[in-house]
């Protein structure tokens, strides 16, 4: 048997990506090819939830005994290693499996984890970074957005990667071998024969259509295009991008007197275009707080049951079932009620003692029946009285003494200022630890002898944990 070509093979997916069907079809395609082949996979838990590794090795058929194969991928003993995402191929070689003898093949696309998106600050991981270790590590790469060939061409990512390792000649089979492969499954065929052909393309190089340029999104009524109008002639001109992107995103949140208000906040500011740059994107943000109308408005909308459709490949005859997670908290649902009463409700420690077991466990709220869809349409139809309610009375106030610090502190001061917003986010418990962490540097700068720099410091320092260690011991230094 050491005369033997042996062939390994790494397949690394997250969950709902076909890691399996690909690896079906590596199988296939081995043991048609006169190999004997065998696949296995290990569930893996250790980066995030759903990631498996696909394990493949095929050995050449006609020895005088069958061969002993491997159940899982051995650190430096991998020929070929495929990603279906950025981070897997990270995570294939940080446990070894990429060497100089691997060849690599991966999609450069993120899914981002669940600790990426929920972290302080921005927490992805660098993308350069895997990109660029993988080129270091690796025999070969290749890689490029295979999430996008598949969306483009209407098929799925295991038959882009599986045209992607056709193209890389890194198996001894022809491409009809691997196509076959692909039919012998009998599902969706013609679709996966399209990704399959749009990856073996760019593995050899073929330049994918370049994507159209962006253009900029023009108001579409006469109010929209007043507001503009008004950007254009009072702010600074770096400022417009992000002025005009805050209206826009103010007239969907509430309505054009909303975005008025924001423009006047501007207008308050001053000339200098930094402050008023970075005050535009921060000031919408806040602005456009996530309240339960808001996440009921989302929730509902006919575009997201589209995009939905759209993602899970739906055909017109197929019904999608919706199911979402929510657990508002008691906070929130007096948030949402007309000021007097929601102060009233969070006052008494009756009523709250009495109301706090009803939303002291999230529910899952199917949004394509009729009965969640119509109590979701109903709160979403409550924006036209959220200025009455007690979130937004306590948000405006909060926004005008944050913006009164910043009229009253010289300008690289309010810059930073402006850009502490950053850590407050979200709803929930997410927005009361960035309310948290950005009141107690606030505090700080009030108390006096903290300048720009010093605020700066203290910012990235909020942002560096969920907890706040980070920023207690700046604060103490």
């Amino acid at each position: 048997m050491a005369d033997r070509k042996r062939i390994t093979l790494a397949v690394l997916g997250l969950g709902g990506q076909g890691g399996g069907v690909l690896a079906d079809w590596i199988v296939q395609l081995g043991a048609r090819g006169g190999y004997v082949t065998q696949g296995t996979s290990v569930p893996g838990v250790a980066q995030r939830t759903g990631a498996t590794t696909y394990y493949i090795e095929m050995i050449p058929a006609g020895g005088t005994a069958l061969p002993v194969l491997a159940l899982t991928p051995v650190p430096g003993d991998v020929d070929i290693v495929v990603a279906s995402e950025l981070m897997e191929a990270g995570r294939a070689i940080l446990r070894g499996f990429v060497t100089k003898r691997t060849e690599l093949i991966g999609s450069i696309h993120r899914v981002y984890a669940i600790a990426e998106k929920s972290a302080m600050g921005d927490g992805r991981a660098s993308a350069e970074r895997i990109v660029a270790a993988a080129g270091e590590r690796s025999k070969r790469f290749i890689g490029f957005d295979m999430d996008a060939v598949a969306e483009r061409t209407g098929s799925v990512i295991s038959s882009v990667l599986f045209g992607a390792l056709a193209g890389s000649d890194a198996l001894p089979f022809p491409r009809i071998a691997f196509e076959d492969a692909i039919r012998a499954g009998g599902k969706a065929v013609e679709a996966n024969l399209r990704g399959f052909a749009a990856g073996f393309d760019a593995a050899r190089g073929k330049a994918e259509p370049r994507a159209e340029t962006a253009r900029p999104i023009l108001p579409t009524t006469d109010a929209g295009r007043a507001l503009a109008a008004r950007i254009e002639a009072d702010l600074p001109r770096e400022a417009q991008f992000f002025a005009l992107e805050g209206v826009r995103r103010l007239m969907d949140y509430q309505d054009a007197a909303y975005a008025r208000l924001y423009l006047d906040r501007l207008d308050s500011l001053g000339s200098n275009a930094e402050l008023i740059t970075e005050t535009a994107r921060h000031l919408a943000l806040w602005m456009s707080y996530e309240d339960t109308i808001r996440v009921a408005d989302l929730k509902v909308r006919a575009s997201r049951f589209a995009r939905v459709r759209g993602e899970v490949r739906a055909k017109d005859d197929q019904i999608v079932l919706l199911t979402e997670y929510m657990h508002p908290r008691l906070e929130e649902v007096c948030e949402t009620l007309p000021a007097g009463i929601g102060r009233r409700l969070l006052a008494s420690k009756r009523w709250s003692h009495r109301l706090e077991p009803l939303f002291a466990k999230g529910r899952h709220v199917e949004t394509t029946s009729l009965r969640w869809f119509l109590v979701l349409s109903l709160l979403a139809g409550w924006r036209r009285w959220r200025r009455g309610t007690l979130r937004y009375q306590v948000e405006q106030a909060r926004i005008e003494v944050w913006l009164a610090l910043i009229r009253a502190s010289d300008t690289d001061a309010a810059i930073e200022l402006a850009r502490c917003q950053r850590l407050i986010k979200g709803y929930g418990e997410t927005f009361a630890r960035g309310l948290g962490n950005y009141t107690r540097i606030v505090e700080r700068y009030r108390a006096g002898g903290l300048d720009a720099a010093g605020l700066r410091r203290l910012r990235e320092a909020a942002l560096a944990d969920e907890e706040g260690a980070a920023l207690g011991e700046a604060l103490a230094s």
